[in-house]
């Protein structure tokens, strides 16, 4: 599948450089690969120099050389501040509340960031199974601002998913405090291929804050499975800049690999 071309750019492209965009300078970074690799290393060679990236698997302010194709690829290694292991990561990053960003994404996401990557349908005789939370758990209940990377469209997007792998903000207000989970911690932002959507912290609720260019705030809600609510302030989303989009291609992946493989879901 050919990814749609945008006035000189394409879509994984304009969703990488909106996660960038949400990470701040000084920022712990909590990333896998593909698409929170990317928007954090352009966030770092951009606004954020000193923003600190980790990996699952151990390996803390990796400086590699090309496109990693797992989190346990040999290229974290040269240069990086730390090679730790999982217990490290999850232990004195994630539960010792240091990690300010993760991103996510999942086969089902509701109005109040709940993933899903457990099953479809009931638990108990599902219409498929799917591979679990692995990181994801620890990562949503546990990192200061979650960033939900997702398709937009009625099969990802739910009014209510399925099974909670991952809570959001669960059915609304004080509901992650009420289950034990930090106060202060939980989604940011819905980043999909049509739109960004915020939470409205007095409700809990994902709202749509800007419609990618290509497409309109109708087609947005249209797509929405719940009573979107739209910003007064709503605005087109932000194009890549040219220095964003020379950073992308000639610096962090200049042979397209990560590019080319991201742009089959999201054109």
């Amino acid at each position: 599948m050919v990814a749609k071309q945008l006035d000189g750019y394409i879509k994984p492209e304009l969703m990488a450089c909106c996660g960038a965009r949400e990470i701040q300078e000084n920022n712990i970074v909590l990333v896998g690969t593909g698409f929170p690799t990317m928007a954090a290393n352009i966030a770092k060679h951009t606004h954020a120099p000193n923003a600190r990236l980790m990996q699952e698997s151990g390996v803390y302010d990796a400086r590699p050389k090309r496109p990693a194709l797992s989190v346990g690829d040999p290229c974290l290694n040269p240069g990086a501040a730390m090679i730790g292991g999982l217990m490290d990561i999850m232990g004195m990053g994630l539960q010792a509340g240091n990690v300010d960003v993760g991103f996510l994404s999942g086969s089902q996401v509701d109005k109040f960031g709940n993933i899903n990557t457990t099953c479809i349908g009931d638990y108990e005789n599902p219409k498929s199974r799917l591979p679990g939370s692995g990181g994801a758990n620890p990562i949503g209940s546990l990192v200061k601002r979650v960033l939900i990377i997702a398709l937009h469209d009625t099969r990802r997007l739910a009014e209510k998913v399925d099974f909670i792998t991952t809570p959001g903000y669960i059915d609304g207000p004080g509901a992650r405090e009420k289950h034990g989970l930090p106060p202060g911690t939980g989604p940011h932002v819905i980043i999909t291929n049509k739109a960004v959507m915020r939470f409205d912290k007095s409700t809990g609720e994902a709202y749509l804050d800007t419609y990618h260019p290509d497409t309109t705030v109708e087609e947005v809600v249209k797509n929405t499975p719940w009573d979107l609510k739209v910003s007064p302030d709503v605005r087109e989303t932000e194009p890549p800049t040219e220095f964003e989009l020379r950073v992308l291609r000639e610096v962090l992946d200049p042979k397209r690999m990560i590019s080319a493989y991201i742009s089959r879901g999201y054109v």
